[in-house]
């Protein structure tokens, strides 16, 4: 009897121990629901360079980096450059609209709390323009790595799209007599400022100001575009609000003005 009241005690201890394992591992499976997004910025800023920067940002996308920071402390910003060719071939431009539509939609799907900002300057702009389209222009042939504007769905998870020197209709046309009109989708155009430096010749009606097409990450509208994301996003206005021209491209939008440039 000793034994048979031993064995029964030992299995009883085996079965607690056991049943002790089992929820102690179906714990330690189940990490906290917010470790996955540990990696993830708060902010992610995905921008085109214009033609022939070198690869990454560019030097406006790079004021308009260093401006958002400024504004957004203790927030944790990532960036992105679109990966292109930013050539005189404006076809490949296409490259840049895909890569950019890409990692938008990854972004959205792996760090879905994360806020985007889409940005662009030049021939930069027209790509990023170009990716918030919601609709293919009639005869427009795909290029490989698109099949079509990017999903509603995702449009939830861009804050801000800022364009600098968007080319006119007129200047697409000479770069290239097939390019369609660059159009802001309708998910897209409340949130999106378009900034064109009066005389610069890419995107002001007769403009004729060559130096004003590269003045954008001196001229405070880097400034400006970071004080309207940073708003997009959330964080304190810095400036009140004025009208800035936006060329040919798209209507007005209302844009902060000019702040102090940074390191100055």
């Amino acid at each position: 009897m000793g034994t048979l009241a031993a064995r029964a005690a030992l299995s009883t201890i085996f079965v607690a121990v056991a049943i002790a394992a089992i929820l102690a591992s179906s714990f330690a499976a189940s990490p906290p629901a917010n470790a996955a997004d540990d990696s993830c910025p708060a902010v992610e800023v995905v921008f085109a360079r214009g033609t022939f920067e070198a690869p990454g940002v560019g030097a406006t996308g790079q004021a308009f980096v260093d401006a958002l920071n400024a504004r957004l402390p203790g927030k944790t910003v990532d960036v992105y450059g679109v990966a292109y060719p930013a050539s005189l071939e404006f076809g490949r431009a296409a490259e840049g609209i895909a890569d950019a539509s890409h990692k938008i939609e990854a972004i959205a799907t792996s760090c879905p709390a994360t806020r985007i900002v889409l940005g662009g300057y030049s021939q930069g702009a027209a790509v990023a323009g170009y990716t918030t389209a919601d609709t293919v222009p009639e005869g427009f042939a795909l290029p490989d790595g698109l099949t079509g504007p990017m999903p509603a769905s995702i449009a939830s998870h861009v804050s801000a799209v800022v364009l600098f020197g968007t080319p006119s209709g007129g200047i697409l046309h000479l770069l290239d007599g097939n390019a369609p009109s660059i159009n802001i989708g309708a998910l897209y155009a409340a949130k999106t400022q378009q900034l064109c430096a009066p005389g610069d010749p890419i995107c002001f009606p007769g403009g004729l100001d060559r130096s004003a097409h590269s003045s954008y990450k001196t001229n405070g509208m880097a400034d400006q575009a970071a004080d309207f994301a940073a708003r997009q996003l959330g964080a304190p206005s810095q400036a009140a609000t004025v009208q800035q021209t936006a060329g040919e491209v798209g209507a007005s939008q209302p844009a902060a003005a000019p702040a102090p440039a940074l390191g100055s």
